[in-house]
């Protein structure tokens, strides 16, 4: 198996190479790892849970540091056996070029070998399940290293979102101008709806109403015949009208008509000779299958 790969840490590169020799690190970023521990200069062990398709183990391993140029470069080389699962090894070349002073590139070529039982799960979910375990590491490591914002620059952050929010005048706040024609338009009407004469214009037609008479721009207009069957929708209404806060008494207009308010499930009441609808239209659909299939 051969994986290659690179990745942006935002960091300083020496501290990036720190935290790649930090047994605590690597244990926090290693998925399923639940120990590392420094045996010598270069050398660690480490016990790591891993899952690799229907099968799970624990893998205890031992791993090397070779052709150390700090804060450069590192060859890494070692072996874990898994038990019945089987066993790994192999080596990866690990590389950290310095993009900025607080950015580096890390780029990794990794070379393995399995074999037991995890070998005869094929090299297809071995490698996506290697990728994934790879992804994971990296993106914790880079969380782990990326710098936590200070307590005036968190608390700077909602200031100056509060700041660019625009105020509204309704409010008793500043209002912020117009910035389109639909908005000067959209207050322009506004105003006109609370204008004196607006709410005359309402105030007559409430009165209108209240006298029996047809009164323009409301229900009235349209139901002249009031002694007719209505729809089943109404539109009475009484309360405070909208425009000048005159009471407003409207009645629904006419009578609902008696088969309007019918509910579609009386229907299935019904009884030919003494059987159920149900039963006819089941009869009428047999009859149609079959004359289909023998016809």
């Amino acid at each position: 198996m051969e994986m290659t790969g690179e990745r942006r840490i935002p960091a300083p590169r020496q501290q990036v190479w720190e935290a790649l020799n930090d047994p605590e690190a690597l244990r926090a970023a290693i998925p399923g790892c639940e120990s590392v521990e420094r045996t010598a200069e270069d050398q660690f062990q480490a016990r790591v849970a891993v899952k690799l398709g229907p099968m799970s183990a624990k893998f205890g391993g031992k791993v090397k540091l070779e052709n150390i140029n700090a804060p450069v470069s590192y060859t890494i080389t070692g072996e874990g056996n898994g038990g019945a699962m089987g066993f790994a090894k192999g080596g990866a070349d690990v590389a950290l070029e310095e993009v900025s002073a607080a950015e580096t590139l890390l780029k990794y070529q990794v070379k393995a070998q399995v074999g037991g039982k995890m070998a005869q799960l094929g090299a297809r979910l071995i490698d996506s399940t290697a990728k994934q375990m790879a992804d994971q590491f990296f993106d914790r490591f880079a969380a782990n290293l990326t710098p936590v914002p200070t307590t005036a620059e968190a608390a700077a952050a909602p200031a100056e979102a509060s700041a660019a929010t625009p105020a509204r005048g309704d409010a008793g706040l500043t209002e912020t101008p117009a910035s389109a024609p639909e908005d000067a338009a959209n207050a322009a009407a506004m105003a006109a709806t609370r204008s004196p004469a607006n709410a005359a214009a309402t105030a007559a037609r409430v009165e209108t109403a209240r006298q029996g008479g047809i009164a323009a721009g409301t229900d009235t207009e349209y139901l002249a015949d009031a002694g007719g069957p209505g729809p089943l929708t109404q539109h009475g209404a009484e309360g405070p009208s909208a425009g000048g806060g005159k009471p407003v008494y409207r009645p629904n207009p006419r009578p609902v008509a008696p088969e309007a308010l019918t509910p579609m499930r009386l229907l299935l009441q019904i009884e030919p000779f003494g059987l159920p609808l149900q039963f006819w239209g089941g009869s009428v659909i047999l009859l149609i299958i079959l004359a289909l299939m023998f016809l």
